[in-house]
């Protein structure tokens, strides 16, 4: 999520001497042990706290980190740390969806009227015209409500207000107040809101009658064993081993070129995670994330039709364009290009965590990142990326590149 799109600002802290590991790693895995350190390490400069990397491949699983999961103690990240996943959560979202769609309770092309009458309506907003499909693609044309959160952009704000509860209705209706950014399903229009999976997460809960948590722990948690997995609701703390989650904050939100006025970084891995909901708020680990992804496009998840729909994309617009270059988007899944193919993956960011991951096409080979910061700045004299800051690591898990 970034700062329109529940994707926040960027940070760097003073990390001091880093330290490197590697986990899991025997000798058939030292050509992917060394390119996956040294990415790891370049993430760093770039303004990582602490870099977490866990990749599934058919010969095993290799593991490494770099940095710190607290800065002050000078203590990694630990190997089995539990993280926000931020948006990652919508993947999980969109399988529950379409499990239902292939149970035959709903259809993608129901309209959003018809299972929450009256909530999507005003300035221009109709829920007649929106269907399913469009929140899970984000072709509605519905405003972020993000925005109109303005403590989770300001530190002391957010120092004030981290434990606030929100519910998803308060939240649609904060992006009801605009109009629509473009006719829902125009066609050549994408633009990425968080108030499309709010909306879904209240979809599931009135088809089923049960909350959205319920269902995706009982549909995809409980039955893939993903025993790291947590939908916290209100509950503000990561549950478990895991790393501080560091965020800095722009001093003068009016201005935001000027990159360099940033607030000192503070330690927000407690807050009230609420506000992101069915569109981010879900807690995992690399391991879970990976099974979770492997399951996924393997048909372990969804029935074939369904899971045909998930990988059905569109274009992107230029933002997530400049960030994964040719990336087109399906139903809570990406399609990034790469030199072997392509890989599906959702990332997510929420404050004090960045969440990057990618799986091949077959499911045979994944990768999950986890840094626990949301707000990275390059270190003095490093060249801000071109791209993600992730994205040489993962073209290089997944394909191999040394």
């Amino acid at each position: 999520m970034k700062r329109t799109c529940a994707v926040l600002m960027a940070v760097t802290v003073a990390l001091g001497t880093a330290t490197a590991g590697v986990a899991g790693a025997t000798g058939d895995h030292r050509p992917d042990t060394r390119t996956l350190q040294r990415d790891a390490d370049a993430l760093l400069k770039q303004g990582a706290p602490g870099v977490l990397v866990e990749l599934d491949t058919p010969r095993g699983d290799v593991r490494v980190r770099s940095g710190f999961g607290d800065v002050a103690a000078k203590t990694p990240v630990p190997w089995n740390a539990r993280f926000r996943i931020g948006s990652f959560t919508k993947t999980y979202v969109s399988a529950t969806v379409l499990q239902l769609v292939g149970e035959g309770k709903l259809s993608l092309d129901d309209s959003v009227e018809r299972w929450l009458p009256g909530v999507v309506a005003g300035n221009g907003n109709d829920g007649n015209e929106i269907t399913v499909r469009h929140l899970l693609q984000h072709t509605s044309g519905l405003h972020d409500y993000v925005g109109e959160l303005t403590y989770l952009f300001d530190r002391d704000q957010f120092v004030q207000n981290r434990f606030v509860s929100h519910e998803a209705a308060d939240l649609v209706a904060l992006a009801m107040k605009h109009p629509p950014l473009f006719q829902p399903g125009e066609a050549g229009k994408w633009e990425y809101s968080n108030t499309n999976f709010q909306l879904a997460g209240m979809v599931i809960e009135s088809v089923t009658g049960r909350s959205w948590q319920s269902e995706v722990r009982n549909r995809v948690v409980r039955p893939l064993g993903l025993r790291d997995t947590v939908l916290p609701g209100t509950s503000s703390a990561v549950p478990g081993p895991n790393a501080i989650g560091y965020q800095r904050f722009l001093v003068d939100q009016t201005r935001p070129e000027l990159d360099e006025s940033w607030t000192e970084a503070i330690d927000v891995t407690e807050h009230d995670p609420s506000w992101g909901g069915a569109a981010g708020d879900m807690i995992s680990s690399t391991e879970d994330g990976n099974r979770f992804l492997r399951a996924l496009v393997s048909g372990k998840v969804l029935r074939p039709a369904q899971l045909a729909e998930m990988q059905k994309t569109v274009s992107t617009n230029e933002g997530f364009q400049g960030a994964w270059p040719g990336a087109r988007y399906g139903l809570g899944l990406m399609w990034v290009p790469n030199s072997c193919g392509g890989s599906w993956s959702h990332g997510g960011d929420i404050h004090g965590f960045k969440t990057r991951n990618g799986v091949s096409s077959d499911g045979s080979r994944s990768v999950v990142v986890s840094i626990n910061t949301d707000s990275m700045v390059p270190e003095r004299g490093t060249p801000p990326p071109a791209k993600d800051q992730t994205v040489d690591l993962i073209e290089h898990a997944l394909c191999g590149t040394r």
